[in-house]
């Protein structure tokens, strides 16, 4: 079993502001006067009000509930997880910097794919780690994380953690859960898998019941902010043992996820409907667009997210097409490691299908 860092073994530290909500459940009771917590209570909020209406400003005085309690019940029932394995953020980034203070000391070594979701990377060094990078798995019709040179890496460099992110992220591909287990197997004991689903619900297999486990050594890590459509908003979760969750409480900001945050996510998970109409658009909007460029020549590599990513036949060519287009106005995504230079990201919305949208991609394509 990996290990915790001997700072976050014993008693604390211990969150000295647990809020009101956790109290409450705490006494079995509703404490109705605020009279200690210095939250604004009195404001006014005239502006607020007159432009956002009375609801949101309730929302506004107070801390939230610091153990996201609506969220997780919620996530709980609907996806079968249990409650105590579940913990929520502000977003699936917030969730990465918070495993990487719970589990990674600064000089410790972190491995990860190198040209794979980049904020891991980020957060990495900015706690003091050492980032050792695999190269892709790259073949025609093929970009994988290599999973075999991420367990070597592992256990050459004695790493403290192993990041993948399943389905990935700039290339799409999706490794299946048997894949999965089987890294988790040949890692060191004593290390840890970060395993970022981010784009999990665009899966066929979403609801499997490998996607319920709870796996020891392992924290799973997903969002609201794709298929929920909440990214503005910030709010995710990770899936780990208990044990593993209270470490992660011990370093985690209090109040990260906002009151306003955790109504409007609960509201959302309520209508669990309309998450899965949006979800079947986003495939069949995914379809039509790899089948678009395929159509003109493009090699579109397989995805199980909700973007394609189109392979170029050079860093050079990918550059100037990504760059002609954020001039025009148009963003889509280039990777920025030279690993993937030579591959463009675009997200499966109405707006990419638009007639003439991205018409310096599709003249450059034509052109060879």
């Amino acid at each position: 079993m990996p290990r915790f860092p001997d700072h976050l073994t014993g008693d604390g530290p211990t969150n000295p502001f647990p809020g009101i909500r956790v109290l409450e459940r705490r006494l079995g009771r509703e404490i109705p006067h605020r009279l200690g917590s210095n939250e604004g209570l009195d404001m006014p909020h005239r502006a607020l009000r007159e432009h956002f209406g009375d609801a949101m400003v309730e929302h506004a005085y107070c801390y939230g509930d610091s153990e996201a309690l609506g969220i997780r019940q919620r996530l709980a029932e609907q996806q079968g997880i249990p409650l105590e394995a579940l913990l929520v953020d502000a977003g699936a980034d917030s969730l990465i910097a918070l495993t990487l203070r719970t589990v990674a000391e600064p000089g410790t070594s972190v491995v990860a794919t190198g040209g794979t979701y980049p904020t891991f990377g980020y957060f990495a060094r900015g706690q003091g780690c050492r980032l050792v990078e695999v190269p892709y798995d790259e073949a025609p019709g093929r970009l994988a994380p290599d999973l075999e040179a991420l367990s070597t890496a592992a256990r050459r460099e004695q790493a403290r953690l192993v990041y993948l992110a399943n389905p990935d992220n700039p290339g799409g591909h999706l490794h299946d859960d048997a894949a999965v287990r089987r890294l988790r197997e040949t890692l060191p004991d004593d290390c840890w898998l970060l395993l970022d689903e981010a784009y999990h619900d665009f899966r066929d297999d979403a609801e499997s019941p490998f996607a319920r486990e709870v796996l020891p050594g392992v924290i799973r890590l997903r969002t609201l902010s794709k298929a929920h459509g909440m990214a503005g908003l910030r709010v995710g979760y990770a899936i780990a043992e208990p044990e593993t969750l209270a470490m992660m409480m011990k370093v985690r900001i209090h109040y990260a996820v906002s009151t306003l945050t955790q109504a409007a996510a609960e509201l959302v998970l309520d209508h669990p409907d309309e998450t899965h109409e949006h979800i079947a658009a986003v495939l069949k909007r995914r379809e039509r667009l790899a089948e678009h460029f395929r159509g003109l020549g493009a090699e579109v590599l397989p995805s199980a997210t909700n973007f394609i990513a189109i392979r170029l036949p050079s860093a050079e060519l990918a550059e100037r097409v990504n760059r002609e287009l954020l001039e025009d106005g148009r963003l889509i995504a280039r990777p920025a490691h030279p690993n993937l230079g030579h591959v463009l990201r675009i997200t499966a919305v109405e707006d990419a299908l638009v007639p003439g949208r991205l018409a310096i991609l599709e003249r450059a394509l034509k052109e060879g």
